[in-house]
C-alpha cells in the first residue's frame, strides 16, 4: 500500500495495490502488519460499519468523545463521497480547519482519521456504499457533532442546497461555535 500524508499530522490517504487479471481485479483493503508499521503501531480496529446511502445524503459532522473517541479508516466499496474532516484536537497547529477528499469504487482511495476530528460525508453517486473500520466502540453518551453547513467552516459539500438528504439528529446538531465552547 502507499501511505500519503495530509495537512493534518496522523492522519493519512492510503492507496491499496490494485493487481488487474483475465480473471478482474483484486484489492488488499487492509493488512494489520503493513497498516501498523506504515500508519500507526497503537490502532487495533474493533468494529466495522457500513452505510448505503442515496445521491445527495450527508451523514456528519459526527464524533464520539473522551475516552470514546475514534481513529477511522474510511472507505468506498460501491459509489463516491466526498469524505469531510475537521480537527477539532484543542493543541493542534490545525484545530478548525477541514479537509476534504473524494473517495470512490474507481480510486479504490482510503483515508485514515486519528482521534479528535469531526467526520461527515457527501454522497455523490446513488446507492453508494460506504465502510470503515473503528478502533473503539461506539457509545451513544460520548456522541456530539457539528452542523454540514456551518457557516464559519464553511465546507463545500459539493451538492447543490436541494438535493441535500439529512437525517433528523443531523439537523439539530451544534454549530462550531457551540461545539468549541
Amino acid at each position: 500500500m502507499i501511505v500519503k500524508e495530509t495537512p493534518f499530522i496522523d492522519c493519512f490517504i492510503i492507496e491499496p495495490k490494485l493487481i488487474n487479471d483475465n480473471r478482474g481485479s483484486f484489492l488488499l483493503n487492509y493488512n494489520k502488519n503493513e497498516f501498523n508499521k506504515a500508519v500507526s503501531k497503537d490502532i487495533d480496529f474493533v468494529l466495522e460499519n457500513e452505510s448505503i446511502s442515496k445521491y445527495g445524503a450527508i451523514r456528519g459532522l459526527h464524533l464520539q468523545t473522551g475516552k470514546n473517541s475514534q481513529a477511522k479508516l474510511v472507505r468506498v466499496i460501491s459509489g463516491k463521497i466526498l469524505d469531510v474532516i475537521v480537527d477539532v484536537r484543542p493543541n493542534s497547529n490545525t484545530f478548525g480547519k477541514s479537509f476534504s477528499l473524494e473517495l470512490s469504487s474507481k480510486n479504490n482511495i482510503q483515508l485514515f482519521i486519528p482521534r479528535g476530528f469531526l467526520h461527515g460525508f457527501s454522497v455523490l453517486e446513488e446507492n453508494t456504499i460506504v465502510n470503515y473500520k473503528c478502533d473503539n466502540y461506539y457509545n451513544k453518551d460520548s456522541e456530539d457533532g457539528v452542523l454540514y453547513n456551518d457557516l464559519e467552516l464553511n465546507i463545500d459539500w459539493k451538492l447543490k442546497k436541494d438535493e441535500i438528504i439529512l437525517s433528523e439528529k443531523d439537523k439539530k446538531l451544534k454549530t462550531f461555535k457551540e461545539f468549541i465552547n
